[in-house]
C-alpha cells in the first residue's frame, strides 16, 4: 500500500495562521506536531505500507522535505505541481508513479490537512477498504455525521456491503440545513471525507472513460519531467494542458464500482476557526487558549497569540488570533467568513495573504523586525552547513552584523569570516553570498537601505536548491 499525501491546499480559512506560502498542513495546530506530520505518523503500523508520494506546491518543496526527515521517513517521492489542477489530475501522476514501482500497487489518498483522533478506528477502516480495493473497487471513507453540518458534501449507501464497504448510490452536493437534518434523520448518509483507497490501474482505468485528456496530460507531464535535487519536477506546459476537475466529479460520481467504509474516528478536516476550536482541548469554560492569553468571564472561545500577551473580558463565543503583522477577531458563527478578508487581502495585493512576517526558507527563515521609507530591519537565521544563493541588488546596500555564529561571506571577489560582534557592508549592486561553515545557527542583523526594498529585486547567479535566477 503507497500513501499519496495531497498537498497543495492554501487554507485561507484559517488566515491569519495558515498562509498561501506556509498554509495549514505545515502548523503545529492541534499538538506539537503539524497536520501534515500527523497524517504521515498515523499511518505507522499499518501492514505492508510503502514510502509516500506526496503531491505539493512548488513553493512547498522544502517544507515538506523538512518535515519527513523530522518524521525519518526515507525513500519518499515529493512531485511538484507546476500549477493547480485539483485532485484527480494529482492522483493521476501519483497512479502513474505507482505503476512505475508496482503493477499492483494499492493507493491510499489522504488530504495533509486533517486530523483523526483515533488511530486504531482508522487503521480498521484502511484495512476493511483495501480487501475491497484489491478486488477492483474504488473505495471513498464516510464520516458518521454528528451534526448537521451544511459545509460538507454527503454520501448516500446502499444497503449491500463488501467485507464492510458500501455500494455507493449517490453523492450529494452540500447541502441547505434542512436537507441536511433530513439526511442525518434517515441515517443513509456520510459526510464525504475526501479520502480514497484504490488500485492504481484500475483509478487509471475509471479516469480514461471519464476524462481521457487528463491521463494524456499527465503522462505527457511525468515523461518530461526532470528530477531537480530531492523532487519531481512535473513538466509545466503538459500538466497546464489537462483539465481541472476533482477525483469526485471526474471518477467517484461516475463509476459502478464505487464503495464505503464508514469512519467513526474522531474525523475534522479542520477547515475553519469552529472545527479547530472543536478538536482541540478546552478549558473548564470551554475555551482554547494558545500562547499567553488571559481570560476573564469567556466562554465557548478559541483565543490564540504568539508573541504578545493577549487579554479578553466578558465576551463569548468569539475567535480572536493574534500573529507578528495581523490580529483577527470575529464571533465564532462568523469565523468562516475570514476568506472574504483573505480574499479582500488578495485584491488590494496585501503580502499578509501570503508569507507571515517571519518567512521560512530552505537555508533557514528571516524575520522583517523593523522598516521605514527608505531602510529595512530583518533577523537573519541560517542553517548550519546552509548557504544563500549568489545573488545582486539593484536598489538596496546591506549592512550585516552577527550576533551568533559564524558567516562565511562572499563579496564580490573576496571570501572572509565575521564572527559574533562583527559585521561587514555589502553596497549596491555587488555580487554577494552568505554561508553558515559552523555547527550551531548563524544570528545575524541585516539593515537593508535603498530606494526600494522588495524581495523582488534578487538577481541569482547561483542557487544550491534550484530556486529560479
Amino acid at each position: 500500500m503507497i500513501p499519496v499525501i495531497l498537498s497543495g491546499g492554501s487554507g485561507t480559512r484559517l488566515w491569519p495562521l495558515s498562509r498561501k506560502q506556509k498554509p495549514k498542513q505545515f502548523l503545529p495546530l492541534v499538538d506539537e506536531h503539524t497536520l501534515f506530520e500527523n497524517t504521515l505518523r498515523r499511518l505507522e503500523g499499518i501492514d505492508g505500507i510503502q514510502a509516500p508520494i506526496v503531491i505539493c506546491n512548488e513553493d512547498h518543496r522544502f517544507m515538506v522535505a523538512e518535515q519527513l526527515l523530522s518524521l525519518g521517513i526515507e525513500g519518499a517521492t515529493i512531485t511538484l505541481e507546476p500549477v493547480g489542477r485539483n485532485t484527480a489530475p494529482a492522483i493521476a501522476v501519483a497512479a502513474l508513479q505507482a505503476l512505475n514501482e508496482d503493477p499492483d500497487a494499492v493507493l491510499t489518498v489522504l488530504p495533509a490537512d486533517h486530523q483523526i483522533e483515533d488511530t486504531k478506528a482508522f487503521h480498521d477502516a484502511i484495512n476493511l477498504a483495501i480487501k475491497s480495493a484489491e478486488n477492483g473497487y474504488l473505495v471513498t471513507f464516510g464520516i458518521l455525521p454528528v451534526t448537521a453540518h451544511t459545509g460538507y458534501g454527503y454520501i448516500k449507501t446502499g444497503l449491500s456491503s463488501d467485507h464492510g464497504a458500501f455500494q455507493v448510490e449517490q453523492f450529494v452536493e452540500k447541502p441547505d440545513h434542512d436537507t441536511a437534518k433530513a439526511y442525518i434523520s434517515s441515517g443513509d448518509y456520510s459526510w464525504n471525507s475526501g479520502m480514497f483507497v484504490f488500485r492504481a490501474d484500475r483509478y487509471l482505468e475509471e479516469l480514461n472513460k471519464s476524462n481521457p485528456k487528463i491521463i494524456s496530460a499527465c503522462k505527457s507531464a511525468l515523461e518530461h519531467s526532470k528530477i531537480d535535487l530531492d523532487f519531481v519536477r512535473l513538466d509545466k506546459e503538459a500538466f497546464e494542458a489537462s483539465p481541472s476537475d476533482s477525483i469526485d466529479y471526474a471518477v467517484m460520481e461516475k463509476t459502478s464500482r464505487a464503495k464505503l467504509v464508514k469512519l467513526d474516528a474522531g474525523w475534522s478536516d479542520v477547515g475553519s476557526w469552529t472545527s479547530l476550536w472543536e478538536v482541540s482541548k478546552h478549558d473548564c469554560n470551554n475555551n482554547v487558549t494558545k500562547g499567553d492569553v488571559i481570560l476573564s468571564s469567556v466562554t465557548d472561545s478559541y483565543i490564540h497569540s504568539e508573541n504578545k500577551l493577549v487579554t479578553v473580558i466578558g465576551l463569548d463565543h468569539i475567535v480572536v488570533v493574534d500573529t507578528d503583522d495581523a490580529i483577527m477577531v470575529a464571533h465564532k458563527d462568523s469565523a468562516q467568513n475570514v476568506k472574504l478578508i483573505a480574499d479582500e487581502l488578495n485584491k488590494n495585493g496585501r503580502d499578509e495573504i501570503n508569507n507571515h512576517r517571519k518567512v521560512y526558507r530552505p537555508w533557514g527563515y528571516y524575520d522583517s523586525i523593523d522598516f521605514g521609507e527608505r531602510f529595512q530591519v530583518k533577523r537573519i537565521v541560517v542553517k548550519p552547513g546552509e548557504k544563500l544563493s549568489v545573488q545582486m541588488h539593484h536598489h538596496r546596500a546591506e549592512h550585516w552584523i552577527v550576533v551568533n555564529g559564524t558567516a562565511n561571506v562572499t563579496r564580490g571577489k573576496e571570501t572572509f569570516l565575521v564572527s559574533e560582534n562583527q559585521s561587514t557592508y555589502i553596497p549596491i549592486g555587488e555580487i554577494h553570498a552568505l554561508e553558515n561553515p559552523g555547527a550551531i545557527p548563524l544570528e545575524m542583523i541585516e539593515v537593508q537601505s535603498g530606494s526600494y526594498l522588495g524581495e523582488d529585486d534578487i538577481v541569482r547567479f547561483d542557487d544550491r536548491y534550484g530556486r529560479e535566477k
